[in-house]
């Protein structure tokens, strides 16, 4: 498994799948990138004057991410984004 360092998270991208008005399917590819994923890992959080600074998310949340923000990383078939904590724009409730 990837355990991320300091203050970044491991997420996946949630999969969207629209439905016009309509009834019509929209693939993948004829829909605006989501911004929705879900935090897989995360960091022991950064040290700060030597005191580590605690992650305000965790493990299992569903969080909207900066759209360009992360790297893209292919691990055992999937494909993950680990990105700071800072580039989690909110956490959805």
């Amino acid at each position: 498994m990837i355990k991320p360092l300091a203050d970044r998270v491991l997420v996946k991208m949630k999969e969207v799948e629209e439905t016009t008005k309509s009834g019509i399917i929209l693939a993948s590819t004829a829909q605006e990138k989501p911004q929705i994923a879900e935090v897989i890992e995360v960091g022991p959080g950064r040290l700060i004057d030597g005191k580590r600074e605690e992650m305000e998310v965790k493990k299992g949340d569903n969080v909207v991410v900066s759209q360009y923000g992360g790297t893209k990383v292919k691990y055992e078939g999937e494909e993950y984004i680990i990105l700071r904590e800072e580039d989690i724009l909110a956490v959805v409730k």
